[in-house]
């Protein structure tokens, strides 16, 4: 059992799943990381400019403890006692996330089209060892029945 068990690493490591496993996080990560940079760098400032200035990520309802009005959200989590919700962290984490999901969905949409594209076996029809054992079969069929 153990050496079925070592085997199948073998397999799965050395014939290049992992390896690919191990790209794709890695180029996933700094794809994610992109994504941050765009939300933060260009959609949050648009967005900003369009609402009149609001900055999301600054904004804060205070659960618990005193927190002097309009105060930046840095110094609002340094007070002792102080329970925020920061709510305007999650609409960029939000934002991004939508952003994310459909460029990754544009992404594996034109990867697909080009699979079909390049697959035309699948439309040609069934292969060769198909059709001649579906010839066979009918034979036999009338062989029986005569």
């Amino acid at each position: 059992m153990i050496k079925e068990i070592v085997r199948d690493f073998k397999d799965f490591a050395f014939k290049g799943n992992l390896v690919d496993m191990a790209v794709g996080i890695i180029i996933g990560g700094a794809f994610g990381t992109v994504v941050k940079s765009m939300v933060d760098d260009i959609f949050m400032p648009v967005i900003g400019y369009i609402t009149g200035g609001v900055n999301f990520s600054d904004h804060y309802f205070v659960l618990k403890g005193t927190v002097p009005e309009g105060m930046a959200l840095e110094n609002a989590r340094k007070i002792d006692g102080a329970n925020l919700l920061t709510y305007g962290s999650f609409i960029t984490s939000f934002i991004s996330f939508v952003i994310l999901a459909f460029v990754l969905f544009l992404v594996i949409k034109k990867f697909m089209a080009a699979l079909k594209r390049e697959s035309p076996a699948a439309a040609a029809g069934p292969a060769e060892d198909i059709l001649l054992l579906t010839e066979i079969r009918d034979l036999l069929k009338t062989q029986k029945s005569e």
